[in-house]
């Protein structure tokens, strides 16, 4: 009797935690992107690192950089092989959003990819304005985490 494969389980969200640890995120948007069929199929699959992305407004255009695409290769006799495409993708908004981010980015201001939500038909990423933190206010986050997990802890054990 054949036996039946499981099902994979799908992500339905790809988190970019570092962008809460490096900025003080403020304000966030929901935004689509433009995107190809294997690149479709990637965000789907969850082969995408959000990790170290940026937006970039370009001839009053969002442009998402630096997201990583691991697309499939359709080539014979090499299953799974995949190559990473790090290049620009437009975002898509409202002029009076894209407007809106354009005035915040002049005042030092940085837009930075949160999550690509990719349940549903369309696939969204969600953009939040940030300012960099410094290394103390890095440092801070990480007490301030030790200090609560150590908490849990000590409920916990109680």
């Amino acid at each position: 009797m054949p036996q039946k494969k499981k099902p994979v389980k799908k992500p339905g969200a790809i988190v970019n935690k570092r962008a809460s640890f490096d900025y003080a995120l403020d304000q966030d948007l929901v935004v689509g992107v433009a995107l190809t069929g294997p690149e479709t199929r990637a965000a789907r699959d969850g082969h995408i690192q959000l990790k170290g992305s940026f937006v970039t407004i370009r001839d009053n255009e969002l442009w998402l950089n630096n997201a990583s695409f691991s697309l499939r290769l359709n080539e014979r006799n090499k299953p799974g092989a995949r190559t990473i495409d790090t290049s620009p993708r437009k975002l898509l908004a409202k002029r009076k959003q894209i407007d809106d981010l354009a005035a915040r980015k002049q005042s030092g201001m940085s837009i930075v990819p949160i999550r690509l939500l990719t349940h549903g038909r369309f696939i969204k990423v969600v953009i939040a304005l940030g300012k960099g933190k410094k290394n103390y206010d890095k440092r801070e986050t990480l007490k301030r985490r030790d200090q609560e997990r150590e908490a849990q802890r000590a409920i916990k054990n109680i």
